[in-house]
């Protein structure tokens, strides 16, 4: 009888004690945490050895997280200008060191540096020799600087982007760019409305009946009808490629949220009915809904069998959550982050050992996101002119 008492024991305490852990892994100041990896990012671009060795471990598995990193630090760093005007003279200089070097590589390497090797093979439809992935995130990039302070080269090289990014979704049959040769993502075209958008409040241009367009060829045309999710990818003529994607309909939703909050709610709904979990506190997601059977791929990230949790899709579900304000979700996956991703806290700040980069970068944004879209709704542009 003594082993069955012991297993009774251990079950006891089993169901008494899995209940409680998510209380032992809640930040206690999850605004600590956020200053932490602000650091870690801000020395990685004071510290060129530093940043050479991260750049150097992400590029070996995926180039498009060096320039996706880039986005999303300028990004955070711009939220945290708008909503503390002092730190904007620190978010400047660091911005223009991001963009300066990233229009460097691109001047000397060609856009495709910043892709993966597949870039290279075929030919865009649009007959435009340029991805909707780079001119976007650059564009973007361009745009939330000048948010802050207007820089006149970056003004002109904004216009030539996104005058780019409309020629290359205007033609297409869907209205959708593509990122690759005859392969479009959705992350990258929602990216792009954003930044045609922004240049709208910026410099008084007007867009807005080519940005309702797009959206409603998205709607019916790359619209999942099992789930009713945006798909992640496409050709250029409009056929879906792969379903709705854990690692991309995220930042899908908080592209949209800019656009159209209404569509960016529906869509999250969806998505956190699809592809969002919790158990015990703990918060999760998956990389693709039940009713579709799609392929891993880099961007997913290391998925654990069984439950399905995507270390891509999961990150990126933080920056979905912060969007729509779902805190209890956001607390969810702060307990799993605290549990799973191992973090490192040290001299430079703090790293995830089970991230890198830009993954960190997304987690950073996610923790300041709000008045950069703020001012896109609103209309208004940059509040400081100097040249």
């Amino acid at each position: 009888m003594r082993p069955l008492h012991g297993l009774v024991a251990l079950g006891v305490a089993t169901a008494l004690w899995l209940p409680a852990l998510q209380f032992v892994f809640t930040p206690a100041e999850p605004e600590a945490d956020a200053r932490a990896l602000a650091t870690r990012h801000l020395a990685l671009w004071s510290d060129p050895a530093l940043r050479a060795a991260e750049v150097d471990r992400m590029r070996a598995r995926n180039a498009e997280w060096d320039f996706m990193g880039r986005t999303f630090l300028v990004l955070a760093l711009a939220n945290e200008a708008l909503r503390t005007p002092s730190k904007t003279p620190d978010a400047v200089r660091v911005i223009d060191a991001i963009v300066d070097e990233t229009l460097r590589l691109e001047a000397e390497h060609g856009f495709r540096f910043f892709m993966m090797d597949y870039a290279g093979i075929g030919r865009f439809q649009s007959g435009l020799d340029r991805s909707i992935f780079v001119d976007g995130e650059i564009a973007l990039m361009m745009g939330a600087r000048r948010m802050l302070a207007e820089r006149a080269d970056l003004a002109t090289g904004m216009r030539e982007r996104v005058e780019a990014l409309v020629q290359s979704m205007g033609r297409s049959p869907a209205r959708v760019g593509e990122s690759y040769p005859d392969e479009g993502w959705m992350f990258c075209n929602t990216v792009a409305l954003v930044a045609i958008r922004m240049l709208d409040v910026l410099d008084g241009t007007d867009h807005a009946a080519f940005i309702g367009q797009v959206l409603a060829s998205l709607k019916a045309n790359l619209t999942d009808p099992a789930t009713g999710l945006l798909v992640s990818s496409f050709t250029f003529a409009g056929q879906p490629l792969d379903g709705p994607e854990g690692s991309s309909i995220w930042m899908v939703i908080h592209c949209l949220d800019a656009l159209d909050r209404d569509y960016a709610a529906d869509q999250y709904r969806r998505a956190r009915a699809e592809l969002g979990r919790t158990f015990l506190g703990f918060g999760w997601a998956i990389e693709w809904p039940a009713s579709w059977q799609g392929p891993r791929d880099v961007d997913s990230g290391p998925i654990i069998p069984v439950i399905e949790v995507s270390a891509g899709a999961s990150g990126m579900a933080f920056l979905g959550a912060a969007t729509v304000g779902d805190t209890d979700y956001l607390q969810a996956l702060h307990r799993t982050l605290d549990f799973a991703a191992f973090p490192i806290r040290d001299a430079h700040g703090l790293r995830y050992a089970a991230s890198n980069q830009v993954g960190d970068a997304v987690l950073l944004y996610a923790s300041v996101v709000g008045p950069l879209w703020d001012r896109l709704r609103a209309g208004g542009g940059a509040h400081d002119a100097a040249p």
